[in-house]
């Protein structure tokens, strides 16, 4: 099982668009909430000025409103050599799936312009292998 993080927020009134629901941008900021948390729990602070998008998919299922809670979670997906995918889901306080979809990033490290292979201590902490031993320490 790979890493994952949740974050509950409320709608706020700027998270809304003209027809009264969330706007398509709140999403990818609860999604961006929720992926600073993992990397926060995970020890990786280095993750954030090197990770750049490089793919973003989202699947609107359902609206969410003004005032609502919403609960945003992102797991690791899948690791590759120089890009990492995050799955998440935003689903409502009463459970519905609102969106889904995964994030992609590449790792381009300060003052390189190409994507480079993922440091070690990142691999490590994002294993799946990792996790299993972290929760039995």
């Amino acid at each position: 099982m790979f890493p994952e993080a949740c974050v509950e927020r409320t709608v706020e009134w700027v998270d809304t668009d003209a027809s009264g629901h969330q706007h398509n941008s709140a999403i990818l900021r609860w999604v961006e909430a929720a992926e600073a948390e993992l990397f926060r729990r995970l020890e990786l602070p280095d993750y954030f000025p090197s990770a750049p998008r490089v793919q973003q998919v989202i699947n609107y299922k359902a609206k969410l409103w003004f005032g609502q809670r919403i609960y945003a979670t992102v797991k690791v997906h899948a690791l590759g050599r120089t890009s990492l995918t995050l799955a998440f889901e935003i689903t409502s306080d009463a459970g519905e799936v609102a969106a889904y979809g995964m994030v992609t990033t590449a790792h381009v490290p300060q003052g390189a312009s190409t994507a480079q292979p993922w440091p070690e201590h990142l691999i490590r902490a994002v294993s799946p292998r990792e996790l299993a031993l972290n929760d039995n320490a």
